[in-house]
């Protein structure tokens, strides 16, 4: 009777062990439970992966404990995505960085934002009169002309040059319904010359690309004699030995890149980190280096960029009134749509 009894507590002993291991208890090697802060922050972004890339990395070694995804795709496909997530019911992302400011103020509107005063705010040059915390610029990108240089010879100096006959059948603007960088730069170019301007350009053979990226890398390949370009994503092709050059105008496009939170983000400290980040003097630098306008006067812009200091960039921009482009832009994007015969 004792040998039964004891080959039946020895079994229970076994089973108990068993069962123990299979949930993780026992002997076996625990794993710890990872720390709330290592949730992933998730990022929308239009920049492109010169520009994300190095900042992400920047704010991770400075927050080991916040793990950082982000997607990066044109404005106009970020703001669809967005759309969808929310008739599903929940944003998956935490932060949005795109550059069409018109959507940042549609977002508030629709109190999707969460209102964040960073204290970093007082450090940078804002180029919003009516900042409430909603969203804040993280860069003020410029748009100029891109030439090939195998193909034009003489360097443009203002915006009526794109008339000239060397540019006939040669020059394209990016998509403005999926480019908030392309949508900013038409609305400016109008504002500034008149509705006739792209009438003129589209009499002379201008074209629609699809993405910013495209317009400068069929440029650089020689498909276009130029196109209407985002400042970094053209550095980087020429640091890459592409030939084509960047020539600004006197009319300055100076498109700010705002970043904002969502409100119902669950990460919401790791998110005002990263805006934090952002907007502070190291990732600014890296912003800088990549021949794009920070939003800090106190970091440097290598002069082989051409570009002036941030607040020289809004004093020789060409001056926007942000609520009038929103009430106009799906006016605007569906006459230029038009006008150039954009396929849908």
């Amino acid at each position: 009777m004792l040998k039964k009894t004891s080959i039946w507590a020895m079994l229970l002993v076994v089973l108990v062990t068993m069962l123990m291991a299979g949930c993780g208890g026992g002997g076996g090697e625990k794993k710890a439970a990872a720390p709330e802060g290592t949730q992933k922050l998730i990022i929308y972004t239009s920049m492109k992966e010169s520009l994300i890339k190095g900042i992400v990395e920047g704010f991770k070694k400075k927050n080991p404990n916040i793990d950082v995804d982000y997607q990066s795709a044109g404005a106009g496909k970020l703001m669809a995505k967005i759309a969808a997530e929310r008739q599903s019911g929940k944003i998956l992302a935490d932060v949005i960085w795109t550059s069409e400011v018109p959507d940042f103020y549609k977002m508030k509107q629709e109190g999707i934002l969460a209102t964040y005063k960073s204290p970093v705010f007082k450090e940078i040059v804002n180029p919003f009169d009516d900042y409430d915390g909603s969203f804040h610029a993280a860069r003020l990108g410029t748009l100029g002309i891109i030439i090939n240089t195998d193909k034009i010879k003489t360097a443009p100096t203002q915006w009526a040059d794109l008339k000239k006959p060397e540019y006939k059948n040669g020059f394209a603007v990016a998509n403005p319904a999926l480019s908030g960088t392309a949508y900013m730069s038409i609305a400016l170019l109008q504002k500034q010359f008149g509705p006739d301007f792209f009438k003129d350009l589209k009499a002379n053979g201008a074209r629609v690309g699809k993405g910013s990226g495209q317009v400068i890398d069929d440029t650089a390949s020689g498909e276009l004699a130029a196109s209407l370009a985002v400042d970094y994503i053209t550095n980087a092709k020429i640091a890459k030995g592409a030939h084509i050059q960047m020539c600004y105008p006197p009319e300055l496009l100076v498109v700010p890149s705002p970043v904002a939170i969502f409100k119902d983000s669950t990460k919401m400290e790791a998110a005002q980190k990263f805006v934090d980040y952002l907007l502070g003097q190291e990732a600014q630098q890296l912003v800088a280096n990549q021949g794009t306008i920070p939003v800090r006067e106190d970091v440097k812009i290598d002069p082989k960029y051409q570009l002036p200091s941030p607040k020289a960039a809004l004093e020789k921009g060409i001056k926007v009134n942000y609520h009038e482009i929103i009430d106009s832009k799906e006016k605007i994007v569906k006459d230029f749509t038009e006008l150039m015969q954009v396929k849908k």
